[in-house]
């Protein structure tokens, strides 16, 4: 158990079996004090920190875990690549007042069956678009992971980001269908927005994947998002031809290719013929990076 001191006299934790974590939990339990968490994978950015912000702002206790789950992984290859460096996640958490960090092996976090075995879900078809279509058995494993780190840490409120949207969405599924929100008192899930650069990249770990240049070049991603807020305005407007034109004018960019472009009712996912309640849902290759993206009609 390793502590981070900061800029004041308190102090972090970094904890990294579910039996110190949950007697951590328990003692902050037992002194009445509300838990807040946030679930990352690390190679954490300032998207992460105001997730941290907030759960810190909101709770007693700050929770956040950093645990890159091999079971949400349908490539090994984005696995293997995937960022990690959990002494500069801890510095930036122990900075903005988080109180423990867990940082299991996944030896620690599953057995053997569990990590060979699909975890079983009835996402009520949430699976089976866009990012659960182009990636089999993602989902499984974001609910296994999640779902383990409530029964863990069993917070008041969790946080998540909403450029993950889809994942956001079977979140909020997962909790209701499971009765979570029973069994933990009121366990809220806070919805918090996407943060950018100022460029208007959407914040994402593996942007420390891509080069200066491709940096560059992947800003006509938040470009073409929002320049079809506009495009829906226009007269004659269908979210069919938005849909193409989005698609269109992103893989005219040299270095950007389109997986897919989908707009959907923002509750059910599925495709819609109205941009009310509508959410536009990207994901595009830069070089061989995939980056995610999301806009709100």
């Amino acid at each position: 158990m390793k502590k981070y001191t900061h800029f004041n006299t308190s102090y972090m934790q970094i904890l990294t079996t579910k039996k110190d974590l949950q007697q951590a939990v328990q003692h902050c339990k037992q002194e009445g004090k509300t838990i807040g968490l946030v679930p990352t994978m690390g190679a954490l950015h300032q998207g992460h920190a105001s997730l941290v912000r907030r759960a810190v702002e909101d709770n007693d206790i700050c929770v956040v875990s950093v645990f890159v789950n091999p079971t949400q992984f349908n490539n090994k290859e984005d696995l293997a690549k995937y960022p990690r460096n959990i002494e500069r996640d801890a510095a930036l958490l122990s900075s903005i007042g988080a109180h423990y960090v867990f940082a299991p092996t996944p030896e620690e976090m599953y057995s053997a069956e569990e990590m060979n075995t699909t975890f079983a879900f009835d996402f009520a078809g949430l699976d089976k678009v866009m990012e659960g279509k182009m990636r089999p058995g993602h989902f499984n494993g974001v609910v296994q992971v999640v779902s383990r780190l409530f029964y863990l840490v069993q917070p008041d409120k969790a946080y998540f980001g909403e450029k993950d949207f889809q994942q956001l969405a079977i979140i909020h599924h997962m909790v209701e269908r499971s009765s979570m929100a029973g069994t933990f008192g009121n366990l809220q899930i806070i919805d918090c927005p996407i943060v950018r650069e100022d460029s208007g990249l959407a914040l994402s770990s593996r942007n420390e994947r891509l080069s200066a240049a491709e940096k560059e070049t992947a800003l006509g991603i938040s470009k073409t998002l929002f320049a079809s807020l506009e495009w829906a305005k226009e007269a004659g407007a269908t979210v069919a031809s938005v849909q193409q034109r989005v698609i269109d004018t992103i893989n005219a960019i040299e270095g950007l290719e389109v997986e897919y472009y989908e707009i959907v009712d923002r509750t059910t996912l599925l495709p819609t013929d109205t941009f009310d309640h509508a959410i536009g849902c990207v994901t595009v290759y830069c070089g061989p990076v995939r980056l995610i993206d999301n806009i709100k009609y």
